[in-house]
């Protein structure tokens, strides 16, 4: 069983200053590649205390593909609606060749309207320019000259630079939550899958899975090659007392940044997200002892992560967790326990 580490910064400005948390980032970053963690991920948003110091993932990621050997990175997840497909597809190939091949692209919608008005996307085209921006940033890694005329954007007679490292090309995942179309779009082209478990709702998103798995198979991929990736929170100490105390007051940040950008979808709706009001309304009237119960932590010693391990396997299958271990208000003390205690303690039962 594989074990990643997630980057989602979630911070307030007397909590940490941008500068310091990548600092810690990198620093972590070494320290998973020695100890044998899978994978390297962190997400694009903009504009909010939640995810906004990462705006580029590629650019992040570039400076851990420096300073590692052989942890995969993550783009968790880039959103081909703000980008031109030409662009992004070259930023990605970069990172390829800068990692030497150790890319995984993971593509997501996005969600927040702030971030649709600010780069003029009207949330109604997100899934169709998502859909199509793919198509085309496939095409370009594939082929050596596109012409493609889409809806959105036109290439014609590109020859993308560089050219991707992995052939055919690095793998792709898709983030999805709650909407069905995404889990579905995922199984049929071949596409891995990454998601949250304490944003869906209970029982909904393990039946979104169970179907994931089934369309793959239906669509004429190897049964059980296709891969999920669930994002979790993550936080170990000797004492489960202290491991509950301290994700508390961290996870509380979390929310208390997760809630200020949600506030942008009050008043709005979207046929391209439905069900997304009552998401946002169960976000905002989470905690972080829900969250736990709920199996979307891993919180308290070795051993009861372990068990929480156990539990999240039951309810999807085969997984490979992508763990939150630094908020943006850790203390390397307190992340570095995580990421030693998991490792020393819950990586070597899973073997």
């Amino acid at each position: 069983m594989r074990f990643g580490l997630n980057f989602f910064p979630s911070f307030r400005p007397q909590d940490s200053t941008t500068a310091d948390y990548y600092q810690q980032c990198l620093r972590i970053a070494e320290r998973a590649d020695v100890l044998g963690y899978s994978s390297i991920k962190t997400v694009e948003h903009s504009f909010y205390d939640y995810g906004g110091h990462s705006p580029n993932p590629c650019v992040f990621l570039s400076a851990v593909a420096a300073r590692t050997r052989r942890i995969r990175l993550i783009t968790g997840a880039v959103i081909p609606a703000f980008h031109h497909p030409a662009h992004l597809g070259g930023d990605l190939a970069m990172l390829d060749n800068m990692s030497q091949g150790r890319l995984d692209a993971g593509f997501g919608r996005a969600f927040l309207p702030k971030e649709f008005e600010v780069y003029g996307v009207p949330m109604s085209e997100s899934r169709e320019r998502f859909e199509e921006a793919i198509g085309m940033i496939l095409r370009l890694w594939t082929e050596e000259r596109v012409t493609a005329k889409g809806k959105y954007w036109n290439l014609e007679d590109v020859h993308l630079m560089p050219r991707v490292v992995q052939k055919p090309h690095p793998p792709v995942w898709i983030a999805a939550i709650s909407t069905e179309e995404s889990f579905v779009y995922a199984a049929r082209n071949g596409f891995n899958l990454m998601i949250v478990p304490y944003a869906g709702k209970p029982g909904q998103l393990q039946e979104l899975v169970r179907m994931y798995r089934k369309v793959w198979a239906e669509s004429g991929h190897k049964p059980g090659a296709e891969q999920v990736q669930v994002a979790q929170f993550a936080y170990v100490a000797e004492k489960r007392a202290e491991a509950q105390s301290g994700f508390e007051r961290i996870c509380k940040r979390y929310l208390e940044t997760f809630a200020d950008a949600v506030q942008s979808w009050r008043g709005k709706s979207s046929d391209q997200y439905p069900g997304y009001d009552k998401m946002v309304a169960s976000i905002l009237a989470t905690t972080p002892d829900k969250i736990v119960a709920g199996g979307g932590a891993f919180v308290g010693t070795p051993e009861d992560v372990a068990a929480q391990i156990r539990a999240c396997v039951d309810t999807f299958g085969a997984i490979e967790p992508s763990m939150q271990i630094n908020f943006g208000g850790s203390t390397d003390q307190e992340a570095f326990r995580t990421l030693e205690l998991f490792a020393s303690g819950v990586m070597s039962k899973f073997k």
